[in-house]
């Protein structure tokens, strides 16, 4: 019984620390603004030029 503490222990430990940080595991040093994701769509052709203009009117509109 004492040896399920001996693994009960960290892994609750890691747990706490990886909610605690966040708990993201896709690319938790990277943190893209709204804007860097509105560029990357438009450089990637999944919105065209007009809905570009929009959404970034809306975008600095709200800052």
């Amino acid at each position: 019984m004492m040896m399920w503490w001996w693994i009960l222990i960290p892994i609750i430990l890691i747990l706490a620390i990886f909610l605690f940080r966040g708990g993201s595991l896709r690319n938790p040093g990277s943190k893209e603004n709204s804007m860097d994701i509105l560029d990357n769509r438009f450089a990637k052709g999944e919105i065209s030029k007009e809905e570009y203009e929009e959404q970034k009117r809306t975008i600095n509109s709200k800052n």
